[in-house]
Parts: C-alpha cells; structure tokens; sequence
C-alpha cells in the first residue's frame, strides 16, 4: 500500500508543477479558459481525447467489456465514428468562426453568430452546461472514489475529498493550459495501461484462446458482437445506442473548445489523425481488458472495478501504483476540463457579457477560481452520497450536453438560414428530450439511448423553427440555384 501511496505522490508533485509551470498563462480570460489560443496540434489531440473519455473508459467501458464482452466493441465503433465526424465536419469551421468573433466560450460563438443582443442563447446555454457539468462533475469525483477503494485500503469518503481535491488545486493554479497539458501526461498514460493491461491479463489467463473458451464455457453471446441482433428489436435498439454513443462528440462545449483553443487552423489536420487512432486505441484496450477480466475474475461482483482489480492482483505494487495513476488519470482529465468549462459559463458567459461587469480581465480569472473551487467542493458534496452504475450516469450527462449542443452547432455551420429563435427552441428541445426521454421512456423503448431522440428532434426543431422564423436580409436578394439545368426556374 505504502508503495502505491508512494508513486501517486510522485504523481500529485508532477501536476503541481505543470500547473506551476503553466501559471502566468491563467491571469487573464482567454488564458485561463482558452490557453491564449495556442496550443500545438498534439496536446489538442491528447487532450481531446483525455477529456471526452474520463472514468467511463477505464471503468465504465472496462466494466462493459465484462458484462456483455464483444457486444460492447459496437461503442468503440461508434465513438471513432464520432470523434472522426467532428474532427472532419466541425474543428476547422469552428476554429475559423472563433478567430473571426474572439470568442472564448462556445456561447461567444453562439451570440456573435446569431447576432443576440438579448443574450438568449447566452442564458440557455449557461443553465443546460451548469445543469449537466454538476451532474458530469458529481460522477467524476464518485469515480475516484471507487478508483481509489479499488487500489488502496481507503474508505470511500476519504478517497473521493482526496482525489477532488487534487483536481482542483492544479486546475485553479494552471488553468486551461495546466489542463490542456496534464491532458497529455494523462492520455499517454492510459493509452500505455489500456495496451499492458489486456496483454498481461490475456497472457496470465493462458493465451487469447483460453479467453475465448472460458467466455464461451460462461456465455457464448459474450464472443459475438452480432449476438444482441438475434434478439430482434431489442438487440436492433442495443447496437445502435452503442453506436450512437459517439455522437454527442459532435457538440459537447468541452470538446469544442478544444478546437478553439489549437494555435493554427492547420494544425487541426495533424490533430484529428492522431486523435481518431488514439481513441480506436483506448476502446479496444477497455473492452479487450474487460472480457480478459471476466475470463480471470467472473465472480467479481462489481464489473466496473475490473481495471484496479486486475492492477491490484497481476502486477507488482509499484506498477500497481503506476495504474492507479492511469485510472486516476482518466478522471481528472475531464474533470478539470468540466471545472473550467462551469466557471467558464458563470464568469465569461454570466458575469461579463450578460452582467456587463466591468472587472478587469485579471480580476475576472481570480472569480473563475473561485468558481472552480465552489463547483469541484459541490462535486465532491453529492459524490460522498456514492453514485452506482457510473457507465450509465456518466453517459446521461454526456448526452445531455450532446443533445443540447451537436444539432446547433452542425445547423450553425453548415445551414445559412438557421435563425436564433430556431437555435434557442433546439438547445432546449434536445436538451429537454433527453432528460425526459430516461425520466419517462427508456424503460419503455428497450432502453433506447436518450442522444438518438434528443439529437433528432433538436435537429428537426432547429431546422423546422428557423425556416418558420427566416427572414430575407433587407437589401439583399437570395438568387436560389437553377433546378433541371433551366436559370430561372424556381422550385
């Protein structure tokens, strides 16, 4: 125990000084939120993907891997689908759109775009990110908690202040920039666990084909990932949410501020071929370790403590520690980005341009701290009552954002005649469907996953409203394209 304390401690000293390091960048606005909009092509990658994988991939997709085993590969395709998706149809156009309006936040983009002088998207916008980030922020820091009482004799209580606490001392020093770079530190180390761990599991278990045959001997379904397609319907539902779970990757405010955030618009090319094979990397890893676990430990009785279980029984107490680390990674790296994009919503979106407040740019990130530290301790407040099922609430947050964010965003970019009041009628659709579509009928659906409603119909509404509410410019003549190869002809 005292060696994996050891090697965490080491750790803890290591993103102190990052944050230390990284410090002079925090004292004004577009630093501590943005990193001055310069970093290179790979800490965006990294950090990208860091940030939008969190405890749910060495946890919750771990923990998956030994419940449903190869089913849970269809969410590994779905989230390189994703992030590829993004990378390709929104990084350049938003960077390019964020350097055109100065913008910091995503609501910047949103109120410079659709000219707001009412700040209505403003407002939504601030309510759906605090909304859901408390949520994302509470299972975060329950995930660190369950992290840490997985590795070392630490009661559940402890283990959650310790580890919150950790996050927000290096986020409030260093900022985005601290985030953003502690993100590497953190992807690469859990790119390196999520290779070892499945490699030493499939080899203590005898080999990749004494895997398959134990799977097998327990449940053949948990080799195929076609299996679920033979149950009918509900299989069909099963493999398209797995699917689908790559989808808010197209909207959610701390990815998107990612793009924001890279020092040259092309650099984003660069960045999106690292980040898509990072990410296939990570997924086959966590459910390769998880169906490995299952064949080693099928009686453990929470299949989302697999990953420390394995650390803690196959490898030496320093390497032991090294994983706790991963683990502990894993989480932070969205947490501080959570951190950050919460007093992002509160400082720049509500006290500066809704509030019009006249406090200087310094005297603005100082608030942002504080806003940080209030939003991390309220985190840790709700984790200590522990959260079950991290997979499932850690994903409830993720789509609510998506859901709010990702039609908007692709409508905004791609579609001249979306208008402000259909932009405001699907934040709040999407967002709105989504929470009630678990609250009301999921259980009805076969488990239907909340982004597929809440994506379409905040699309459906975005694009049905703005058409409803578009106005032809004043002084301005849309000359519509010739259909049937005729000028003129007008359909």
């Amino acid at each position: 125990m005292y060696i994996t304390l050891t090697v965490f401690f080491v750790y803890l000293c290591l993103l102190i000084a990052l944050a230390l390091w990284s410090r002079q960048e925090s004292q004004s606005l577009k630093g501590y939120f943005l990193a001055g909009k310069k970093l290179p092509f790979w800490v965006v990658a990294f950090s990208t993907n860091a940030t939008g994988e969190s405890g749910w991939l060495l946890l919750g997709l771990t923990g998956m891997g030994f419940t449903v085993g190869a089913q849970a590969y269809w969410v590994v395709i779905g989230e390189v689908i994703g992030i590829a998706l993004a990378w390709l149809l929104i990084s350049r156009r938003l960077k390019k759109l964020s350097d055109e309006t100065d913008s910091i936040t995503l609501p910047d983009v949103l109120e410079a775009r659709f000219n707001d002088s009412r700040h209505i998207l403003r407002w939504i916008s601030v309510v759906v990110i605090l909304t859901m980030v408390c949520a994302y922020v509470t299972a975060q820091m329950a995930a660190s908690g369950k992290a840490l009482v997985g590795f070392i004799e630490i009661d559940y209580t402890t283990a959650v202040i310790v580890g919150g606490s950790v996050i927000i001392a290096y986020t409030i020093v260093g900022g985005y920039k601290a985030v953003s770079y502690t993100d590497v530190l953190q992807g690469a180390m859990m790119l390196a666990g999520l290779i070892i761990v499945p490699l030493v599991a499939i080899n203590a278990a005898g080999g990749w084909h004494s895997v398959t045959a134990n799977l097998a001997a327990q449940d053949p379904s948990l080799l195929s990932m076609a299996g679920a397609l033979d149950t009918g319907l509900p299989g069909w539902i099963l493999v398209i949410s797995f699917l689908a779970i790559g989808l808010p990757f197209l909207g959610v405010p701390q990815l998107m501020t990612r793009f924001m955030a890279v020092k040259r618009e092309t650099d984003l090319d660069k960045a999106r071929n690292m980040s898509v094979l990072i990410i296939l990397l990570f997924g086959l890893g966590a459910v390769t370790t998880g169906m490995a676990g299952r064949a080693l430990f099928p009686e453990i009785a929470d299949a989302e403590t697999i990953f420390p279980h394995l650390a803690r029984e196959l490898f030496h107490p320093i390497i032991t520690g090294v994983l706790m680390v991963v683990v502990l990674s894993a989480i932070m790296s969205t947490v501080d980005s959570l951190l950050l994009l919460a007093s992002s919503a509160v400082v720049r979106d509500t006290l500066q341009k809704i509030f019009n407040s006249r406090q200087s740019d310094q005297a603005l990130a100082n608030v942002g701290k504080v806003i940080t530290v209030m939003i991390g301790v309220l985190g840790i407040t709700f984790a200590i009552d522990e959260v079950k099922f991290l997979f499932w609430f850690i994903l409830f947050a993720w789509s609510g954002l998506g859901a709010a964010f990702a039609p908007l965003i692709l409508c905004m970019l791609y579609y001249k005649k979306t208008t402000l009041q259909g932009a405001a009628a699907g934040i709040l659709l999407g967002f709105g469907v989504t929470v009630l579509w678990i609250l009301q009928f999921k259980a009805d659906t076969y488990d239907l996953y909340e982004m597929i409603p809440g994506f379409f119909i905040g699309l459906l509404t975005i694009l049905i409203v703005s058409r409803l509410t578009w106005r032809e410019p004043e002084g301005s003549e849309i000359i519509h394209p010739p259909a049937n190869g005729h000028p003129g002809n007008d359909r």
